[in-house]
């Protein structure tokens, strides 16, 4: 028993003096650098830290464990390759919320499942309760390895090394001086020290020191909350919850057949109207049939938000229906399973109805982040829609893990699908078309599509050849100008200022 809580005493240090270590490269590669390939060192730092401290806790490491791992990486990875603005914020969002899913999966002893809501009460539980839990802990640790708590023949060595300093300390005075009058080089190594230490603040000193202190408590808790894992009411609350395995939903909330297939029915009725209307315009527009009176702006403008939220209010509905309703053999079964069938053909016309008049609308005004982010959105909604008319005949499809993997996968695929050098590309072939283009929105996008443009600007441009190279020469002098440290590095942003300063050299 007393060798086991030394063991755990020294594991606690150890894992105190590794947050310690973690929290200094921390503030090294934040303090003072934009995000970049920092990132992707920081959390590659950080895995280590928790397999290395908490190896043998983890309690389960299915593919999932590997594929949430490989995502996590991935987007870090994109601070150092690519610049878009929209997805380094959403991603500081993103990833931290991945991470800790990803640790309550794979280290908590509840053993939650991934596909379920639970694993991200458990994340929250351990990210936030354990953790500050632990925060004493930290306090505990230190004071338990201090100088206080020594043994009488460490006393004596700490003393002893203590009076061996002061003793040294005027005799290296004396060396230092006479060393320095000996050797020129010698001496001006020993004269830039004190241009060291001018440069050093101690305001900046002290908010470092207090910056590794929190960081390091915050990762000490957060990983003992994993080791030291002491159960409490709630805890157990949810470990003994149990679910009936008989019932067709978690919440045990199920819709009446009837109901169900009175409501499924009217809607159906007014979406095959509309879309037998919408039918002659849908595929028409194309070759310019269009209602009478009607452009293509105004086409293009017209119902395109509407079609995308009754898309979306559809796909609700679907879900709803598959997830709380009977799941009983007979006449009115099929009759509801056929109505969920003309529910996903009705919005997949009007998911595709809306598609065409984007593009419509993009063609008419250009290409933009939020154009490109709603193609993407429904192309990822339509792909939903097709999945869930799949699960109508296949029962025991599952969605909720089919979804949560698309989404994941959906998600890497947009951050890695270069959206600045797509926009760049589609507005530069609408200017080919139209010899119209923005070339002010085009100057705004990220450092991605800096190399198109300088392409553009040499060989097609030629009415906007002043416009757009004072943009970009701008934009060269302000990445030239930008003081980045190593920890900031980012590769688009490298590719970018050498391909400007290689076209105006």
């Amino acid at each position: 028993m007393l060798s086991k809580m030394l063991t755990m005493s020294n594991r606690s240090l150890m894992a105190l003096m590794s947050a310690f270590a973690l929290a200094v490269v921390h503030q090294y590669l934040f303090y003072g650098n934009l995000l970049g390939i920092s990132y992707p060192i920081f959390i590659g730092l950080l895995y280590l830290y928790m397999f290395y401290n908490a190896k043998d806790q983890m309690v389960q490491s299915a593919w999932f464990g590997w594929m949430l791992f490989g995502v996590i990486l991935l987007l870090s990875l994109t601070y150092a390759l690519f610049q878009n603005p929209f997805f380094h914020g959403l991603n500081v969002v993103v990833i931290p919320f991945l991470f800790f899913v990803h640790m309550a999966y794979i280290l908590s002893e509840k053993r939650p499942d991934w596909y379920k809501p639970q694993v991200i009460t458990v994340a929250l539980d351990h990210f936030i309760v354990r953790s500050l839990r632990q925060v004493p802990t930290a306090f505990r640790i230190v004071k338990t390895s201090s100088l206080g708590n020594m043994g009488e023949r460490r006393k004596a060595v700490v003393g002893k090394v203590l009076i061996g300093l002061a003793i040294a300390m005027p005799l290296l005075m004396v060396v230092i001086s006479l060393l320095s009058s000996a050797d020129g080089v010698f001496d001006h190594l020993l004269s830039g020290i004190p241009g060291l230490l001018s440069n050093f603040s101690i305001g900046e000193g002290i908010f470092r020191f207090v910056w590794i202190c929190i960081v390091c408590i915050l990762l000490f808790g957060y990983l003992w909350g994993f080791i030291d894992s002491k159960k409490d009411e709630w805890g157990q609350g949810l470990e003994t919850d149990q679910v009936d395995p008989h019932a067709t939903n978690v919440i045990g909330v199920v819709l009446d057949p009837i109901i169900t297939a009175t409501v499924l029915v009217a809607i159906n009725i007014v979406y095959v109207l509309f879309v037998m209307v919408q039918f002659s315009y849908l595929f028409g527009a194309w070759e310019g049939t269009l209602p009478t009176g009607t452009s293509y702006a105004d086409y293009a403008r017209s119902g395109f938000l509407e079609l995308v939220v009754v898309t979306a209010i559809n796909f609700v509905l679907l879900m709803g229906t598959l997830v709380f309703s009977e799941t009983k053999r007979g006449l009115l079964q099929k009759v509801n399973n056929m109505m969920l069938y003309i529910l996903v053909a009705c919005s997949c016309v009007m998911l595709y109805s809306a598609y065409m008049r984007l593009v419509l609308y993009e063609e008419a005004y250009g290409y933009t982040y939020i154009r490109f982010l709603v193609h993407a959105f429904m192309i990822f909604l339509g792909i939903l829609l097709i999945v869930a008319g799949l699960r109508i005949h296949y029962a025991s499809l599952p969605l909720a893990k089919l979804y949560i993997i698309m989404g994941l996968l959906s998600y890497v695929i947009m951050n890695y699908a270069g959206m600045d050098s797509i926009i760049a590309e589609k507005n530069i072939e609408r200017y080919r078309v139209t010899n119209v283009i923005d070339v002010d929105y085009l100057g705004s996008l990220s450092t991605d599509a800096i190399p198109l443009l300088l392409e553009f600007n040499s060989v097609d441009s030629v009415v906007l050849q002043g416009n757009l190279q004072g943009i970009l020469h701008k934009r060269w002098l302000e990445l030239s100008q930008e003081d980045r440290q190593w920890p900031s590095f980012n590769l688009s942003s490298y590719r970018a200022e050498k391909a400007l300063e290689q076209y105006f050299r």
